[in-house]
C-alpha cells in the first residue's frame, strides 16, 4: 500500500483535498453561533450563493452517472441529469426563493413547525434525514473509489473511510461558511475538469464536425419505442418533484443575504448547471462509439479521462471529479446534522446557549458521517443509495410545504395524512409491487390524503378558525 500511496495521481488528489482541509479549519474560526455554522450568517453574495448551488446539486452522478445513462440510453435518459435537476433551480428561484427566504428560517422543517405544529415538524425531519444521509453514503463511496483509483492496491474500503473522515473534518469545522468558499473552488474546478475532457476527446475524433457526425438519430430519441407513459412520466416526475424542494437546495436559499440574491442566483446556478451538465451528455453519446460494449456504462467517463488526459491534465480531471463529490456530501452532511439538532434535539430543551447549539449541531454532523459511511460501506452500489435518496418521504414533504406556503387550507391532520400516505404509498408500489409509476403514484396519495382530510377539517372548523399551528402571517414574521 505504501507504494500505492506515492502514485502521482495520488498525490494530486491528496494536495487537492488538503486545500480543502484548510479551508475549513480557517473558517471554522469564524463561527460564533448556530446561524454562523448552518447559514454562513445569511450573508452570501452572488458568486457564493450561485458556485454553492451549482455544485451542491452536481454530485458524482452527474458527472459518471448521466454520462452512463447517455452512453447506454441516448438522450431518453436526461430526464433526469441535467433538464429534470436543472428546472429544479429555475422553479425554486421563480416560485420558493422569495417565501422561503422571507420566512426567516433556519431549517426548512422550521416551515412545518410554524404551519402545522411541533408534531409535523418532527415527523418532516425525520422522513428528511434518512434522504441526506442515503445521498452522502452514495457520494462517500464515490468518493472512495476515486481514491482507490488514484492510488492501484489501495483497499476500497480503506479509501472509503479515509474520504469520510476528510469530509468531516472540514464539514464539521466550518459549516455553511467552509461549505460555500470550498464550492466556489470546487465548482471551477469541476467546469475545468470537464471541459479538458471533452476537449481532448472531440480532438482525438478530429474535431467538432466529424465528432458530431458520428452520434446517430437513434441516440436523439428522447422517449426510446417500448418505454410505457408511465414510465416516461414517471422518470420526469422522480427528478423534478422529488428535489425541488430539496433540504441541501433550500439551505442555500436561506443562506443568501437577500431574497433577490436567493432568487437570482437560483436561475444562474440553473443555467450554469444546464450547461456544464450537457459536457456529460456529449461524452455519453461520443462515448458509445469510442468505447463500445462496456460492462459498466457507469466506467466511461474515467476510462475516457485515463485515455485521452495525461500527466497534470489528468490530476485535474481526478480533482474536478473529486470537487463534485465533495461539494454534495458535505452539504447533505450539514443538512442532515441541521434538521436533528435544531428541529429534533433541541426542540425540547429551546432555551439553551448559542454554545450548546453550535456543539449540537457539530455532533450530529459527525453522527449521521459515521452513519453515512456505514451505508457506503454496506450498499452494493451507489445507484441503490441514490434510488432511496431520491423517492423516500419526499412525495408529502413538497405537498405540504406548497399548501403551507402559499394557502391556509389544511392543518396538522392533513400534513401528517399526507406525509404518511406518501412515504407508506411509495414504500409499498417501489420495494413490494415494483410499481414503473412509483413517484407519480406516491405523489398522487400524498395530495389525495391532504385535500381529503383538509376537506373535514375545513367542514368543521369555524370560518374564522387558524388552520394550523399559526396562521401564514405568523409564518412570514
Amino acid at each position: 500500500m505504501g507504494q500505492a500511496l506515492r502514485e502521482p495521481l495520488f498525490l494530486g488528489v491528496l494536495l487537492y483535498v488538503v486545500v480543502q482541509l484548510a479551508v475549513g479549519v480557517a473558517v471554522s474560526r469564524r463561527i460564533q453561533n448556530e446561524s454562523d455554522y448552518l447559514l454562513a450568517g445569511r450573508r452570501l453574495g452572488y458568486g457564493l450563493a450561485i458556485f454553492s448551488l451549482f455544485a451542491t446539486w452536481f454530485g458524482a452522478e452527474t458527472c459518471v452517472g448521466s454520462a452512463g445513462e447517455v452512453y447506454a440510453g441516448g438522450l431518453s435518459s436526461i430526464c433526469r441529469d441535467p433538464l429534470g435537476y436543472g428546472l429544479c433551480l429555475f422553479v425554486m428561484g421563480a416560485v420558493f426563493a422569495v417565501p422561503l427566504w422571507r420566512a426567516g428560517l433556519t431549517t426548512f422543517a422550521d416551515l412545518f413547525l410554524r404551519r402545522y405544529g411541533p408534531g409535523v415538524e418532527r415527523t418532516a425531519a425525520l422522513l428528511l434525514i434518512p434522504t441526506s444521509v442515503y445521498w452522502a453514503a452514495a457520494q462517500i463511496r464515490a468518493f472512495g473509489q476515486v481514491l482507490a483509483t488514484c492510488a492501484p492496491g489501495l483497499d476500497v474500503n480503506l479509501a472509503i473511510v479515509l474520504a469520510a473522515v476528510v469530509v468531516l473534518i472540514y464539514t464539521i469545522s466550518g459549516g455553511m461558511l467552509a461549505d460555500a468558499i470550498t464550492d466556489f473552488v470546487q465548482g471551477i474546478a469541476l467546469i475545468v475538469g470537464l471541459v479538458i475532457v471533452l476537449a481532448a476527446v472531440v480532438l482525438s475524433m478530429g474535431g467538432p464536425g466529424p465528432a458530431l457526425s458520428r452520434i446517430t438519430a437513434e441516440q436523439l430519441e428522447l422517449r426510446p419505442a417500448g418505454m410505457g407513459t408511465w414510465e416516461w412520466l414517471n422518470g420526469w416526475a422522480t427528478p423534478i418533484f422529488g428535489s425541488i424542494l430539496a433540504t441541501e437546495l433550500v439551505s442555500r436559499v436561506l443562506a443568501a443575504r437577500s431574497p433577490e440574491v436567493a432568487r437570482r442566483s437560483s436561475f444562474a446556478a440553473g443555467g450554469l448547471y444546464l450547461v456544464v451538465g450537457s459536457i456529460p451528455v456529449v461524452l455519453g453519446l461520443l462515448g458509445a462509439h469510442l468505447l463500445p460494449d462496456l460492462d459498466d456504462s457507469e466506467s466511461l467517463l474515467p476510462l475516457l479521462a485515463r485515455e485521452h488526459l495525461h500527466g497534470v491534465f489528468y490530476v485535474l480531471f481526478a480533482g474536478a471529479l473529486v470537487s463534485a463529490i465533495l461539494s454534495t456530501v458535505d452539504s447533505a452532511l450539514l443538512v442532515a446534522g441541521s434538521l436533528a439538532s435544531h428541529n429534533l434535539f433541541l426542540s425540547f430543551k429551546p432555551d439553551v446557549s448559542e454554545r450548546a447549539k453550535l456543539r449540537a449541531a457539530r455532533l450530529c454532523v459527525l453522527l449521521f458521517g459515521v452513519v453515512a459511511t456505514a451505508f457506503a460501506l454496506e450498499a452494493e452500489s451507489g445507484v441503490a443509495l441514490l434510488e432511496e435518496a431520491n423517492g423516500f418521504g419526499s412525495a408529502g414533504i413538497v405537498v405540504i410545504a406548497c399548501f403551507g406556503l402559499f394557502t391556509r387550507f389544511g392543518g396538522t391532520p392533513s400534513a401528517v395524512a399526507s406525509l404518511i400516505g406518501g412515504t407508506g404509498t411509495w414504500i409499498y408500489v417501489h420495494h413490494v409491487l415494483e410499481h414503473e409509476a412509483d413517484y407519480l403514484l406516491s405523489l398522487a396519495a400524498a395530495l389525495a390524503a391532504y385535500v381529503a382530510v383538509g376537506w373535514v377539517e375545513h367542514s368543521r372548523r369555524p370560518r374564522d378558525a387558524c388552520p394550523g399551528a399559526c396562521d401564514r402571517a405568523q409564518s412570514k414574521a
